[in-house]
C-alpha cells in the first residue's frame, strides 16, 4: 500500500529541571537560582493556561477531555516525549509521523537565559544557556535523527565567529536547521540584510542548515515573561482561583491584541528579499513556521509593488514573489481550512503542516481526525506534497531512507481522503477553539500595521 509521507513541520521539546546543573556550564550556575524562580512564575502560569478543563468549554457537562482524548493519551501524559525518546517515537508512529523538527519551548519548563519566557541576562550568560540546550537535544534524541529534525537555538550573535562556532558544532552534530538571528533579539543587532550576517548566512548555505522564524520571533527579551509574571502576582496577591488566573492570561496576554497579534515574525521575509540576501547566497532557505500563510499573497504583493517602484536603487535582482518560491516554505502549526482554500494563491509548493506536539494547543492528540477535516475534497496529489513531500524536499532529507519508516507507521490514503464517517461536531468545534481550523483567512486585512516596519527598513535599503 503506498502510504502518506509525513513530515511535521513543528514539534517542540524543553529539557527537565533537574538537568540544567549538568548541561549548563558551572561557571554560571550562580544564574540557576534566579532562573528556578523564573521557572516557578513560567510553569505556574502557563500550566493554567495549558489546562483543557480551564480553557476549553464545551457548553455542556461534557469534559473537553472526553471530546479530544477518548483514548487517554494527554491524560496518560504522552506529552512527555518532550523530553523522552521512547514516548516521543511512540507518539510519531501512532500519528503517522515520519520525520518532524524539533523547537526548544514547551509549558513544562522554561528555557535556559534565551527565550522570551526568560528575563534579561547577560550576553555570555545567553550563550551558554544556548549551549547547554543543544548539548541536551543532541544527547536526547540524536540517536533518531533520521526522524527527530533537531533545531538548534540561538544567542545574540553580537559576536559572529561565536555564532559560527556554534552553528558549525550544530551542524556537524546533525542539527537540520537553526532559530534566526534576532529570534530574541538585542538593541546592538543589525537588520538580517545588513553584510554583518553573511558570514553565517554563507555557512548555513554550506553546511546546508535551515534558517526558521518561528511563532514569537522577534519579542524583546522579557516581554511574555512580563506580561505572565503581571497576571501571576495579581493572583497571588488576591488568593485567585485557577481558573481566574487562566481567564486573566488568556484575555489580557494571550489573545489576538497581545502575543498573537505580533507582526515582528514577518519582518525577516522583507528584510532579506528586499535587502538582496538571497542573492548573495542563492542557497539559503527560510522556513517561516507557527506564523501562519493566509497573510503571504497580500504582502508579497506589495512588496513586490515596492519593489518595482525602487528597483533601480535595491540591492534585490528578483521580485519578492519569486525568493518566496526559490527559497522559502511555510511551516503551517496548524494548517486552517481557509489555507487550504488559498493553496494556489499562497504556492502549494511552499506549504507545509506541522502538528506543534506536544503543546496543548497543537492538533496533537487528534493530527488524524484534523486531517481528514482539513483535507476534504483536496486531490491526493496535493496532499502529499502538503504534508510531507515539500519539507522534505525542502530540508534536503534522505527521502529514499525515509521510506521504511512511511512503510511501517505511515497513513494509508484512504485514512485521510478516503470516505469514512465525518469528524464529530464536537470535535470540530474543539479544534476550532484549540486549533483555529474554522478560522477565516487575514488575507490584506493587516497590510496597513505592517507599513510602518516596512518603510523603516525601505529607507536604508535605498538610500544606499
Amino acid at each position: 500500500m503506498d502510504r502518506l509521507l509525513f513530515v511535521s513541520a513543528d514539534g517542540h521539546s524543553t529539557m527537565p529541571t533537574e538537568l540544567w546543573p549538568e548541561y549548563l556550564e558551572k561557571e554560571f550556575h550562580r544564574y540557576l537560582p534566579r532562573l528556578s524562580d523564573e521557572n516557578r512564575v513560567f510553569t505556574r502560569a502557563m500550566g493554567v493556561i495549558n489546562e483543557p478543563s480551564l480553557i476549553f468549554p464545551t457548553g455542556t457537562d461534557t469534559s473537553p477531555y472526553d471530546v479530544f482524548d477518548a483514548e487517554g493519551h494527554y491524560r496518560s501524559g504522552q506529552w512527555a516525549g518532550a523530553w523522552d525518546l521512547d514516548v516521543r517515537l511512540q507518539e510519531m508512529d501512532r500519528e503517522g509521523v515520519a520525520a518532524e523538527l524539533v523547537y526548544h519551548g514547551y509549558f513544562k519548563a522554561t528555557d535556559l537565559f534565551f527565550n522570551v519566557s526568560n528575563t534579561v541576562y547577560p550576553v555570555d550568560v545567553v550563550d551558554a544557556g544556548v549551549r547547554a540546550h543543544n548539548r541536551w537535544a543532541h544527547d536526547t534524541f540524536g540517536s533518531a535523527a533520521d526522524r527527530l529534525l533537531l533545531v538548534s537555538a540561538i544567542g545574540r550573535c553580537l559576536d559572529i565567529d561565536v555564532a559560527i562556532r556554534e552553528a558549525a558544532w550544530a551542524a556537524d552534530h546533525g542539527f537540520v536547521a537553526t532559530y534566526a538571528p534576532g529570534f530574541t533579539p538585542h538593541p546592538d543587532q543589525p537588520p538580517l540584510y545588513d553584510p554583518y550576517w553573511d558570514p553565517l548566512w554563507s555557512f548555513y548555505e554550506e553546511s546546508g542548515t535551515t534558517l526558521v522564524v518561528h511563532a514569537g520571533y522577534g519579542f524583546p527579551v522579557g516581554y511574555t515573561y512580563g506580561l505572565v509574571n503581571d497576571a501571576f502576582e495579581h493572583a497571588e496577591a488576591n488568593g485567585d482561583s485557577d481558573q481566574a488566573l487562566a481567564d486573566r492570561l488568556m484575555s489580557q496576554v494571550f489573545n489576538d491584541d497581545k502575543v498573537f497579534s505580533d507582526l515582528r515574525c514577518r519582518r525577516p521575509l522583507w528584510q532579506m528579499m528586499l535587502g538582496g540576501v538571497f542573492d548573495r547566497h542563492p542557497d539559503l532557505r527560510l522556513l517561516m513556521t507557527e506564523v501562519r500563510a493566509d497573510w503571504v499573497p497580500a504582502l508579497l504583493g506589495r512588496l513586490d509593488a515596492l519593489y518595482d517602484a525602487n528597483r533601480d536603487d535595491l540591492p534585490a535582482l528578483r521580485r519578492p514573489s519569486e525568493y518566496w518560491h526559490s527559497n522559502c516554505m511555510a511551516g503551517l502549526s496548524f494548517m486552517h481550512r481557509s489555507e487550504v482554500e488559498m493553496r494556489d494563491e499562497i504556492g502549494i509548493d511552499t506549504l507545509s503542516f506541522g502538528r506543534d506536539y506536544p503543546h496543548t494547543e497543537s492538533t496533537w492528540p487528534n493530527t488524524a481526525d484534523y486531517l481528514r477535516a482539513l483535507f476534504e475534497g483536496v486531490p491526493e496529489a496535493e496532499v502529499r506534497p502538503i504534508l510531507g513531500e515539500n519539507l522534505a524536499r525542502f530540508l534536503r532529507l534522505d527521502r529514499a531512507a525515509l521510506q521504511p519508516v512511511v512503510d511501517r507507521i505511515g497513513f494509508a490514503v484512504d485514512d485521510i481522503l478516503g470516505w469514512s464517517p465525518p469528524v464529530s461536531p464536537d470535535l470540530i468545534a474543539h479544534l476550532n477553539m484549540r486549533c483555529g481550523y474554522s478560522k477565516p483567512a487575514e488575507e490584506e486585512r493587516r497590510l496597513a500595521d505592517l507599513e510602518p516596519m516596512i518603510h523603516e527598513d525601505l529607507i536604508p535599503l535605498t538610500s544606499g
